[in-house]
């Protein structure tokens, strides 16, 4: 199976544990993540606007293990296609232009009402929610997602999670049916 080219749009890395759980997928070779600078800018602000108590020096250290950590996943020079893109949300359209200058197939976002799929068609981009995408691999590659979900779970220490609560982690994150499926493929009793 081909490895696939994604854009995450910011609203996917603002969740530290969805963040992560596309991290160990990305490193475990299940896809290819892409972002921008002015991704990483969004979904950072953002976490800082929510979340007092956190830094923007330890927010640029996970960017910059982000981008250290996948080889070529920061899109450049895709500036110049923002201005003739139109998507219903303008702000939207540097997202559109990175997925549209790497060559991506997918644009994970849970944001599919600003992208929608008659506007990405012509570029053979896909929309596609996280949910979507997660359960997407879990058909095609499950012992790669099921993989990556044991390592990050097993990770967690401060707390620790059983699988239980681990899944239910991935519920409240907006991701139902990936929990449910890995609760069928990587964690059966």
């Amino acid at each position: 199976m081909e490895i696939l080219k994604v854009v995450c749009d910011a609203n996917v890395l603002y969740s530290a544990a969805l963040r992560d759980l596309m991290m160990e997928l990305a490193v475990g070779d299940v896809f290819e993540p892409r972002w921008t600078e002015e991704i990483h800018g969004e979904w950072m602000r953002n976490v800082l606007l929510n979340n007092p108590n956190l830094t923007i020096e330890r927010l640029v250290r996970t960017k910059n293990l982000m981008n250290a950590s996948i080889k070529n996943c920061l899109v450049t020079g895709y500036e110049s296609i923002v201005p003739e893109l139109e998507l219903p949300d303008p702000g939207d359209r540097h997202v559109l232009a990175a997925a549209i200058r790497c060559g991506a197939n997918l644009l994970v976002t849970f944001n599919l009402r600003d992208f929608p799929t008659e506007n990405l068609r012509q570029y053979n981009i896909e929309p596609l929610h996280p949910d979507q995408f997660i359960l997407r691999f879990l058909n095609f590659n499950f012992e790669g997602v099921c993989k990556a979900a044991q390592k990050q779970r097993i990770r967690l220490k401060n707390p620790p999670k059983t699988p239980d609560e681990y899944l239910q982690t991935l519920v409240e994150l907006g991701l139902p049916l990936s929990s449910a499926r890995m609760r069928e493929l990587c964690y059966q009793k």
